[in-house]
């Protein structure tokens, strides 16, 4: 059985979603932030000495980082149905689109949020911040256009990895000149999956509360 460790408050939902996705029985493991610091509890670190989460058990393996653990759980259990086939240019982009959700995409939310954490979106990174968001959000819009999802034609682990960016971007309302990827993301949202996803989260995130 898989074994998930999740942080509440984080991106491991996005594991929750994939796992129900996929139909694989898995147990999860919560854990909740310090009310003040913010961060996780040192019980997280005997699994993960960075004390981040999602972190995943398959047998022996201990895997971290969402976009590794996305793309082993889609190549062991959803190659048929959550991933194009390997060895065409569909494959290839939705690799693209996994370094993407954490790299190109997540570093300009990322930058805003822990500066507005300081009050301090009106420096110079700040404004950088918000000028690589507002291409990023450009370049996924335009991408979106005639497309229910990331890679055409089919939903993939992708999309549920790029989720927790438009999700937050879309919780602080910045969405609305994006329509393509509010009604992508409503559409996706809408999966049994996520809808799981998303109650069991509360659920997780009640039990030590």
């Amino acid at each position: 059985m898989i074994k998930l460790h999740h942080l509440n408050k984080s991106r491991s939902k996005r594991i929750i979603w994939l796992l129900e996705e996929l139909s694989v029985e898995y147990q999860v493991v919560p854990y909740q932030r310090d009310s003040k610091t913010r961060r996780a509890p040192d019980s997280l670190k005997a699994i993960n000495p960075l004390g981040k989460s999602p972190v995943i058990q398959d047998g022996e393996l201990v895997l971290s980082e969402s976009g590794a653990i996305v793309d082993y759980l889609v190549s062991r259990y959803g190659t048929k149905s959550l991933a194009p086939a390997i060895h065409t240019p569909d494959h290839a982009r939705y690799i693209q689109w996994l370094h993407f959700a954490e790299g190109t995409a997540a570093y300009p939310l990322i930058t805003r949020y822990l500066l507005g954490v300081d009050d301090n979106l009106s420096c110079f990174l700040g404004g950088f911040a918000r000028e690589q968001m507002k291409e990023v959000l450009t370049f996924v819009n335009n991408e979106l256009v005639n497309k229910d999802y990331l890679i055409e034609g089919q939903f993939t682990g992708a999309d549920v990895l790029n989720s927790f960016v438009f999700e937050k971007i879309s919780e602080a309302g910045g969405l609305s000149k994006f329509p393509n990827i509010v009604s992508y993301l409503q559409r996706i949202l809408r999966r049994p999956a996520a809808l799981k996803a998303e109650l069991l989260e509360r659920e997780f995130d009640q039990e030590e509360s």
